[in-house]
């Protein structure tokens, strides 16, 4: 008799601790999960303390462009931080330090955001929606009372500065240079486009050049800099004329 309940005390402790390793188990997945998660969300973003090569290249871009001043060393300090503010401030973003999925966007580094806005556009040139977006913004900002020739002729001539040696290799980096368009420093170039300025970025992306190549076009009659006056005309098309 006493083995018997001996063994029915024992079977009923093995069952209370078998019930309770499974509900830790079934309790604790899910935060695992959420955990793992979050870190991967986080490690998404660059902050203070961030290293490595997205770091350097974020460095680098802001450094081109005027608003880093110090060592491209891949490593997220207080200077990339206030440089990425700037950066953000400028550009009408939430000003964070953070470089999260839209920040990314605006540096021309859609993959690194995993924000999946890096597919293809629909032409045949390898760039990105974002590059589209951000190409028409600029047209749209600068010469949306424009001609369509016109505005994909701004359009060209962002992209042949693009294939330049003399300018960034990226639609964000050349749009992005300071002082290289009106519309960054006023801050048009945070106006939502229009659907004729998407269409103008997405001909100007498939080839279409009516500046004939092209690196400058200004308006004679607001035109400040003197230098600018010493490139050679190519073409005028409506207020802008065309140079090299």
């Amino acid at each position: 008799m006493n083995r018997i309940v001996k063994a029915g005390a024992l079977a009923l402790a093995l069952a209370a601790v078998l019930a309770a390793v499974t509900f830790f188990t079934v309790q604790t997945a899910p935060r695992a999960e959420q955990t793992a998660w979050s870190a991967q969300a986080a490690e998404a973003a660059l902050r203070q303390g961030s290293r490595g090569d997205t770091v350097r290249t974020v460095q680098t871009k802001l450094k081109r462009w005027g608003y880093y001043g110090g060592s491209v060393d891949g490593i997220y300090g207080p200077a990339t931080e206030r440089a990425v503010r700037a950066f953000q401030k400028k550009n009408g973003l939430a000003v964070d330090g953070v470089v999260g999925r839209a920040t990314f966007a605006a540096l021309g580094m859609p993959a690194s955001s995993g924000s999946g806005s890096g597919g293809n556009s629909g032409n045949n040139s390898g760039y990105t929606d974002a590059d589209t977006y951000l190409l028409a913004r600029c047209i749209y900002g600068e010469a949306r009372g424009e001609s369509y020739t016109g505005q994909v002729a701004v359009g060209a001539v962002v992209l042949n500065r693009v294939r330049s040696p003399e300018f960034p290799n990226t639609i964000a980096g050349v749009i992005y240079q300071r002082h290289a368009f009106t519309a960054v420093s006023d801050g048009q170039i945070n106006l939502t486009p229009n659907e004729t300025a998407i269409a103008a970025a997405r001909d100007a992306m498939n080839g279409w050049d009516p500046t004939g190549g092209c690196l400058y076009y200004y308006n004679p009659v607001t035109a400040t800099s003197e230098w600018i006056f010493t490139r050679e005309t190519v073409i005028t098309i409506g207020k802008h004329v065309f140079a090299i």
